[in-house]
This record gives structure tokens, C-alpha cells and sequence, in this order.
């Protein structure tokens, strides 16, 4: 009786690990199929007036509750990233649009790293670390060059949002250099974003709908690239001299 509760009691831990990830996914799947029509383009655009008097009123609220639902849509992995960032501008203007998207992401997924890591992410880890082979020289590449590794998976735009928040949770980043790296990484991308927003109140007027293909085209595209290249750079550095540390 005594080993039956005593296993039990290890069990419920271990179970327990997982319910962080599994509420995630519960709450984006119903997100998924309940929310399109309320994080949409039309959406901003039919609630603009409404959106505009709210901040008017209640400025330091509206901040906050802007901050919370960009927080909650980035961490439950909701669909409407993008609207919120394009609202931020829209409401906050381009400065200070950016800094509360990229605090209301950085928080977003910080959530999503946390549950990860306390999900799989110590197991994983410890696994690759006892691997042998290509798995076990990987994952000692990204250990070296951490710093490097975490801005470039933010910088590049290839890199699915969702897989840049979780691969760090798998190979034991330490949550200050997460933390720092999606801030910063994310600030360029953002602020394009955030700009694009910024001028919505003419895209209303002509009854269009904004370019959100403009991180794509070369001026802004390149300027992303090269800040890739550039925390790529101690990667090569280390590749070439040797050296294990800069």
C-alpha cells in the first residue's frame, strides 16, 4: 500500500511538468478556431474610433492591457500576432508602439520558454548531452556560441516565431540571455512592423490594406541580414582561430 501511494506521488509530479504546455495548446486551439474574426485587420479597422477614444481616456490602462493581451496572444500562441503589433503602432505611434510590442512578445515568450523547459526541457537537455556523434557536436557548436545563435534565430525572418521560442528551451539557455537576446533580437522586425502601424490612419481613409510584405523588400531586409552576418561573426572567429572563447 505504502509503494502503491509512494509511486503515485512520483507520478503526479511528473505528470504535472506537462500541464504548462498542455494548457498552452488547449488555449491555442481554441484560439485558433474562436478568435480569427476578433484579431483581424477588419477588426482594427471597424473598432479604430472606439480603440483611439479608450486610449484617450485611459492611457496608462490602455498600456497595460495592451502589453497583457499582446503577452497573452504571443504565449498561448493565438493567431493575431501581427494585428497587435500593427495595433500598437496604430494606438502608441512607432517609438513608443515598439517598446510595448517587443515587452509584451519578450514576455509571450519567456511564458512559452518556461513552460518548455519545465516540460522537456531539462530531460532533453540531458539527453543531448549524453549523445554521442553529430547530436552531441550540434549541440556543443550552440553551446559556445549561445549569444550568437539566440539573435540570429530572432533576426532572421525565416525562423517561425513559435520554433525560436522553444529551441532555446530544449538546449538549456539560461533565461537571462533568452530573455536579452529575444528583446533586442526582435526590436528591428518589430519596429518595421510597428511603423507600418503607425500610418494606418491613412491606409483607413483609402480603404486599403497595409504592405506586410515590407520586411521582405531589400531596404529593410539587408539592414536585417547584415545584423545576422554580424552576430554570426564570433561563430567564424572562433571557427578560424580556434578559440573556444572571445
Amino acid at each position: 500500500m505504502k509503494r502503491d501511494m509512494t509511486q503515485t506521488s512520483k507520478a503526479k509530479p511528473g505528470f504535472a511538468r506537462y500541464l504548462p504546455l498542455i494548457a498552452i495548446l488547449v488555449v491555442a486551439v481554441i484560439g485558433a478556431f474562436t478568435l480569427k474574426d476578433y484579431l483581424s485587420f477588419d477588426a482594427l479597422r471597424d473598432n479604430r474610433e472606439a480603440l483611439i477614444a479608450f486610449r484617450d481616456s485611459n492611457y496608462l490602462i490602455a498600456v497595460i492591457g495592451f502589453i497583457v493581451i499582446y503577452m497573452a496572444i504571443v504565449g498561448f500562441s493565438l493567431p493575431g500576432a501581427t494585428i497587435a503589433t500593427l495595433t500598437g503602432g496604430f494606438l502608441f505611434g512607432t517609438a513608443f508602439g515598439t517598446v510595448f510590442n517587443v515587452t509584451g512578445a519578450t514576455l509571450g515568450a519567456t511564458l512559452i520558454f518556461l513552460a518548455a523547459r519545465y516540460g522537456f526541457g531539462e530531460k532533453l537537455g540531458a539527453k543531448l548531452e549524453s549523445s554521442q556523434g553529430a547530436v552531441k557536436k550540434i549541440k556543443d557548436g550552440i553551446d559556445e556560441n549561445q549569444w550568437s545563435m539566440l539573435f540570429i534565430i530572432r533576426l532572421v525572418p525565416a525562423v517561425p516565431f513559435f520554433l525560436a521560442n522553444l529551441i532555446p528551451a530544449f538546449l538549456e539557455v539560461p533565461l537571462h540571455r533568452y530573455v536579452i537576446s529575444t528583446f533586442f533580437g526582435i526590436m528591428l522586425g518589430t519596429f518595421v512592423f510597428t511603423a507600418v502601424g503607425a500610418g494606418l490612419g491613412e491606409v483607413f481613409a483609402k480603404g486599403e490594406t497595409p504592405n506586410l510584405g515590407i520586411i521582405f523588400e531589400p531596404h529593410i531586409l539587408f539592414p536585417i541580414l547584415g545584423l545576422s552576418v554580424l552576430a554570426l561573426l564570433p561563430v567564424i572567429v572562433k571557427a578560424v582561430t580556434g578559440k573556444k572563447d572571445i
